[in-house]
């Protein structure tokens, strides 16, 4: 028998592909169609992990930090995400559309630090134990692309810049990107990439086709 999917829904890929627009414009559609729809994000979701995103993305604190306490620091804000925010909303009957998930630490601190993938893959279960997404779609993108757009939106200068994870060099985000469609072929099933090289309209039908197939809407 075939269980049904949870209505669980994450978001991936390299920074500057349109994640946040493609979120929204999701939880738009389904709530138009009658559906109640939480919008959640990682790291961060809950008071301790919005701290915690700090730390990791912009506190100064957080620059140099080892790449093993990068990798407990998002363990640590997805575990409280999972049990606090996503299995209660859940629990309600609501869908849960998240802002990166566990796939980002395979490929960020797998592929991109080069940490060991059976570590990360034990501490990531760990965190979440058997709260997967029912779908996960990454949106794809050629990195020097999305380096380019993440150039035109920057804030002008002294307003404010790249945080620590968006300043990595463009052969870390080649890694990041070869992960994630290492991912999907290894879970084809719940893993689909989706290219981002379009407008936002455009992935946005291309994002909402993968959700209605997936979901039988």
């Amino acid at each position: 028998m075939t269980l049904p999917l949870s209505h669980f829904i994450s978001l991936e890929g390299g920074e500057a592909v349109g994640k946040s627009t493609q979120i929204e414009r999701l939880a738009k559609r389904l709530t138009d169609l009658g559906q109640k729809v939480l919008v959640t994000r990682e790291p961060g979701g809950t008071p301790l992990g919005e701290s915690i995103r700090h730390l990791l993305k912009h506190a100064p604190e957080g620059r140099g930090m080892t790449p093993e306490t990068e990798l407990l620091l998002f363990l640590a804000s997805r575990a409280e995400l999972v049990r606090k925010v996503i299995v209660p909303a859940l629990d309600q009957g609501t869908w849960v559309l998240c802002d990166r998930f566990l796939d980002s630490t395979t490929v960020y601190q797998g592929a991109g630090r080069k940490l060991p993938t059976e570590v990360v893959e034990r501490v990531n279960a760990f965190a979440v134990g058997t709260h997967l997404p029912g779908l996960t779609l990454v949106l794809d993108l050629e990195p020097k692309e999305a380096h380019r757009r993440q150039t035109r939106r920057a804030l002008p200068p002294g307003v404010g810049t790249f945080d620590r994870m968006e300043a990595e060099p463009t052969d870390f985000f080649e890694r990041v990107r070869q992960g994630y469609h290492d991912l999907a072929k290894a879970h084809p099933q719940r893993i689909k990439i989706v290219s981002a090289a379009g407008n936002i309209d455009e992935t946005a039908m291309a994002v909402w086709r993968e959700v209605a197939k997936a979901f039988l809407i």
